[in-house]
């Protein structure tokens, strides 16, 4: 199964800075950089599997940017690809489900980030990147949502995710991880500030005591089914130090490309 590459420069959501939008553009021109190997460690050329790349601009406009979305992730489906979706910040992640699930179902999702991302609102905005996995809940997207390394749980999102059934786990909690419930069909989501700042500086919320990079390519390694689809996002190279943040986002787009084909 080859893959579409989706760059989705999006930071309309983002409730404390900008610069998410400039993560696609840095992620794609280190994809295949010399400075590091095109082969995932799972010993698949990414550069072979990738064979479709889309990097649009989207509108300013919410509405219209997330029908953009869902037309893009369409078209990708329409030719027999999986979609990668490069972020842009993590509201992004709600229109690809939907989708998604237009053609799969609800699905089993593994949402790695610092951030539970299920506030009904956040500063007036439903669609901000703090609500992405409450929308996608409400409309029917999500069976199961595991979420891991997890710092930041609001009273609020930890009643939601209660009453839905989410599994909420900290980065000391690694050990825990349902992968039974992880089974077809499966999406895979990964905020950058789910990993540590020593890790992964370039965010917009840097929250110490998180996953490290290790922990979250094991943990790619062990899942049980092949993803359906995936997104790397919230990125801002405007905080990033000597490109570390994105040669790591380059890595984990290479990893879940070869777990994706």
């Amino acid at each position: 199964m080859s893959i579409q590459l989706i760059g989705l420069p999006w930071d309309s959501g983002s409730s404390y800075a900008r610069g998410p939008a400039h993560g696609p553009a840095i992620i794609h021109s280190l994809l295949f950089s010399d400075a590091s190997s095109t082969y995932s460690l799972s010993g698949i050329n990414a550069k072979e599997v990738i064979t479709g790349y889309d990097f649009q601009d989207l509108s300013s406009d919410g509405d219209t940017a997330r029908a953009e979305i869902r037309a893009r992730l369409k078209s990708a489906l329409k030719s027999g690809k999986k979609p990668l979706s490069l972020g842009g910040d993590h509201s992004v992640s709600f229109p690809i489900l939907q989708e998604l699930k237009a053609k799969h179902g609800p699905m089993n999702i593994l949402h790695i980030d610092a951030h539970t991302d299920l506030y009904e609102e956040f500063e007036g905005d439903p669609y901000s990147h703090a609500c992405p996995f409450a929308r996608a809940i409400e409309d029917g997207c999500v069976n199961t949502l595991v979420q891991i390394g997890l710092r930041s749980i609001s009273p609020d999102a930890r009643a939601f995710g209660e009453i839905h059934g989410v599994i909420m786990l900290g980065a000391d909690e690694m050990d825990q991880i349902p992968f039974a419930k992880l089974t077809a069909p499966l999406y895979v989501s990964i905020d950058l500030d789910g990993i540590d700042p020593a890790f992964a500086p370039g965010v917009s919320h840097p929250e110490p005591g998180g996953l490290s990079s290790r922990d979250v390519i094991s943990t790619l390694k062990k899942l049980p089914v092949s993803p359906i689809g995936a997104d790397v996002v919230e990125l801002n190279p405007e905080k990033d130090q000597g490109l570390i943040t994105a040669h790591l986002a380059a890595r984990l787009v290479k990893e879940l490309a070869g777990y994706m084909a």
